[in-house]
C-alpha cells in the first residue's frame, strides 16, 4: 500500500495578476527541472492544501500547486466576478506561460477533474497526461444526484442537517435556496448557509466516518468560498452545454489518462467515470472497492501514488520545461 510522500515545501511562489480583480497563488515544488505536473483543486472555490503537495515523487515531478480564483489564497476570496470555466482555463494558460512550460500533465480531483478535462480538450497539444479522480462530469443528472435527490436516500441524518437553514417552501431547488442566501446580504445567514453546505459534503465524501475531513470543511475560510464559488456554478450548470465533456471527448484522443474512483463515492456517483473512460479509450480506469470520494482515503491515495509514478515513466522523466 502507496503512502504520500513526505512532507516538502515550495521553492518558489508567485502571486498571478489575470485580471483587473483577481491575483491567484501559485506555488511550485520538487525538482525544478522534474516533469511539470499541476495539481488541478477541487470545489469549485476549495483551495489546495499541504498535503497536496505529497501525491508526488519530488525527485521526479516539478510540482505547480494554484487556487482558483476566489479559492485557498488567491484574491479576492470568494469573489464570483469574472469565475467561469473559461477564465480558470485562461488563467492555466497564464500560468503555464508565466513559468515558460510547453507542455504538462494535469492532476484533478472531482470539480479538479472538470476543469482538467475541460483545459485538455482546449488545449490538447499542451497537455502530457491527465490523472483524474473522483469524476465530476457536472451534468444536471450529476448535480441533482447530490443536492436534491439520490444522496439524501443514504444519509438522510446528514441531509436532515443540510436542508435545516432552508424553509420547507424553498427545498424543491436546493442549489437555487443556498445562493440567495449566500449572495445576500445578511452575514449571519451567509455564514451559516457556507457550514451547512459544506459541512454537508465534508461528511459525505468518505467511505467511513472522517472527522478530520469534516473539520476542514467546516472552517469558515473554507466554507465561505466553497460554498458561494460552487453555488454561483451550479446555479449556472456550470457554464457547460448539456453533457459537454463527454460530447467533446473526441478532443482527448492520443492524451494517456489514468482515472481513479471509488466504488461508493457518494459526491460523484461512479458512473461519472465510467461514461469518461468508455469515451475516452486513452484511459485505463481503477475503481477503489473500499473508498469513497475523498483523496485522503487510503486506498486512493495508494492508487494515485501509482498513478503519478506509472505517469512518470509513460510521460519520460526530465526536463520538460520549454
Amino acid at each position: 500500500m502507496q503512502i504520500l510522500y513526505p512532507e516538502i515545501k515550495p521553492y518558489a511562489r508567485h502571486d498571478v495578476v489575470v485580471s483587473d480583480v483577481h491575483t491567484l497563488y501559485v506555488e511550485e515544488c520538487g525538482d525544478p527541472e522534474g516533469l511539470p505536473i499541476l495539481f488541478v483543486h477541487g470545489g469549485p472555490g476549495a483551495g489546495f492544501n499541504s498535503s497536496d503537495r505529497r501525491f508526488f515523487d519530488p525527485e521526479k515531478y516539478r510540482i505547480i500547486l494554484f487556487d482558483q480564483r476566489g479559492s485557498g489564497r488567491s484574491k479576492p476570496h470568494a469573489d464570483l466576478t469574472d469565475n467561469t470555466p473559461t477564465h480558470l482555463i485562461s488563467d492555466m494558460e497564464v500560468i503555464r506561460n508565466q513559468l515558460n512550460i510547453d507542455k504538462w500533465i494535469l492532476f484533478g480531483g472531482s470539480w479538479g477533474s472538470t476543469l482538467s478535462l475541460l483545459y485538455a480538450q482546449a488545449h490538447p497539444q499542451r497537455v502530457s497526461g491527465l490523472i483524474l479522480r473522483g469524476i465530476f462530469l457536472s451534468r444536471d443528472i450529476d448535480l441533482n444526484w447530490f443536492y436534491q435527490s439520490g444522496a439524501h436516500h443514504v444519509f438522510p441524518d446528514y441531509w436532515q442537517d443540510f436542508v435545516k437553514p432552508i424553509p420547507v417552501e424553498e427545498r424543491e431547488d436546493m442549489i437555487a435556496a443556498y445562493y440567495k442566501r449566500l449572495t445576500g446580504d445578511n452575514e449571519l445567514a451567509k455564514m451559516a448557509a457556507a457550514k451547512a453546505w459544506s459541512i454537508w459534503e465534508g461528511r459525505c465524501a468518505t467511505l467511513r466516518p472522517n472527522p478530520e475531513v469534516v473539520h476542514r470543511f467546516a472552517e469558515p475560510h473554507l466554507a465561505v468560498s466553497l460554498a458561494r464559488i460552487e453555488t454561483h456554478y451550479f446555479i449556472n450548470r456550470t457554464f457547460l452545454e448539456p453533457n459537454q465533456i463527454i460530447n467533446n471527448a473526441q478532443a482527448l484522443e492520443g492524451i494517456p489518462g489514468i482515472i481513479v474512483h471509488g466504488r461508493y463515492d457518494m459526491v460523484c456517483s461512479l458512473d461519472n467515470a465510467f461514461s469518461l473512460h468508455q469515451a475516452w479509450p486513452d484511459s485505463e480506469l481503477h475503481i477503489i472497492r473500499d473508498a469513497g470520494h475523498s483523496s485522503s482515503e487510503p486506498g486512493i491515495i495508494d492508487a494515485l501514488i501509482k498513478a503519478t509514478n506509472a505517469m512518470a515513466k509513460m510521460c519520460g522523466e526530465g526536463d520538460h520545461t520549454s
